[in-house]
């Protein structure tokens, strides 16, 4: 995820780049821990008087045992888990999903055992209508206080009343400067056969996320992100299919790690971080934001309906959102931070590079992704299944 018009310098002391995010065993219903917090309380006590004391200062009695987080393939310092952990005596399993799209499947084909989970802007509409995510408690959550004005209050969940930020930032392409010369200044790059082509040798990734890849095509085409017109979406699909035989991969989840470090691409259609990431191993990789713009988008953490640890995840979105913790996680993964406190202890190469913390020309180039109606995203879906199946 990282918009740049020049090269991205090593940053050989940001080693934490090589940690990267353990995918922990998916919640089974049948093993499930208790029903409630409140049950997890009455659980036998520790056989000492000193090992109460300890444990009640280490995690508190309103926190669960064990928490399940469910994020973004390489979305969080996990050196933070750790501290938390530490901190808590909370054991938090991990996993990741690739995409907004298997997120929300995972969610409706019973996985209840989910206590925060990370959706973007419009899935988090998507889910408030279904009634897949619980109403948060701000009270519990007292750094929400730092987050940005512009990060607060989205149209998407107006008063924060089902999500808190996580992190935001942009969707454009990310390129090997050593290879591809001029640097892209156009979708065309990605969409336009004669010029993607030319780097079908070298590789070219595209993100496997529907409305990413299709909000791109009609971005390319002059198009808004959310178009719902069918003709519209046709003509996304065609300019697809046509370039689709130039691209190598189809890849939102190891694309930084198996295609970009190790120079098996050249191109890729990415998020602006995720190509920091790779830039701060490679130094060849920088990122543009195509001329026809692009997308803005914001991560956030949220809590799902079925989960029965709510105040434990409450708990640890705030941790998470505390200023230093919150800058230790920007200084891991790259992205634009929500928290405007934390700004003190974000590195200043973050900071001052304006392809992560973006000026007002930039953004007037820029589109939410926002929720579709059903009969649009009905359209939608059969796009982006005509897409993969050629």
């Amino acid at each position: 995820m990282k918009k740049r018009f020049w090269l991205f310098p090593v940053l050989l002391a940001l080693l934490l780049v090589a940690a990267q995010c353990a995918g922990g065993a998916t919640p089974q219903a049948t093993q499930a821990p208790p029903a409630t917090e409140e049950a997890m309380a009455t659980e036998e006590a520790p056989a000492t008087e000193e090992a109460v004391a300890t444990e009640e200062v280490a995690a508190g009695p309103e926190l669960a045992k064990e928490l399940y987080v469910f994020n973004w393939a390489d979305y969080i310092d996990e050196e933070l888990l750790t501290m938390y952990e530490e901190e808590t005596g909370v054991k938090i399993i991990y996993d990741t999903f690739d995409s907004n799209e298997d997120l929300l499947a995972k969610l409706q084909a019973g996985a209840t055992g989910y206590d925060v989970i990370f959706p973007s802007d419009y899935m988090v509409a998507q889910m408030i209508e279904l009634g897949l995510l619980a109403e948060l408690d701000l009270n519990n959550i007292p750094n929400f206080q730092y987050v940005a004005d512009f990060n607060k209050n989205p149209a998407y969940d107006p008063g924060n009343k089902y999500s808190v930020p996580y992190f935001w930032g942009t969707t454009g392409i990310g390129y090997d400067t050593s290879v591809v010369d001029p640097p892209p200044d156009s979708w065309a790059w990605i969409f336009d056969p004669e010029v993607a082509c030319q780097y079908q040798d070298g590789g070219i990734n595209v993100l496997d996320d529907e409305r990413e890849l299709i909000g791109a095509a009609l971005k390319y085409l002059g198009y808004s992100v959310n178009d719902t017109d069918e003709a519209h979406l046709n003509e996304a699909r065609d300019v697809i299919l046509a370039a689709k035989p130039c691209w190598k991969t189809f890849d939102s989840s190891g694309y930084i790690d198996n295609l970009m470090i190790p120079g098996e691409i050249v191109l890729t259609h990415g998020w602006n971080g995720d190509v920091f990431v790779a830039a701060a191993e490679n130094e060849n990789w920088a990122y543009v934001m195509p001329k026809e713009g692009g997308v803005v988008w914001q991560d956030n953490f949220a809590i799902p309906a079925s989960s029965t640890r709510k105040a434990t995840a409450e708990h640890f979105i705030n941790w998470l959102l505390d200023p230093e913790h919150n800058a230790q996680n920007t200084n891991y993964v790259w992205y634009a931070s929500p928290v405007e406190a934390a700004k003190e202890f974000i590195d200043p190469e973050i900071l001052e590079d304006p392809a992560i913390y973006l000026d007002e020309e930039t953004l007037s180039r820029l589109e939410w992704i926002e929720p579709l109606p059903g009969d649009a995203l009905a359209i939608w879906d059969r796009v982006w299944t005509e897409i993969k199946a050629q």
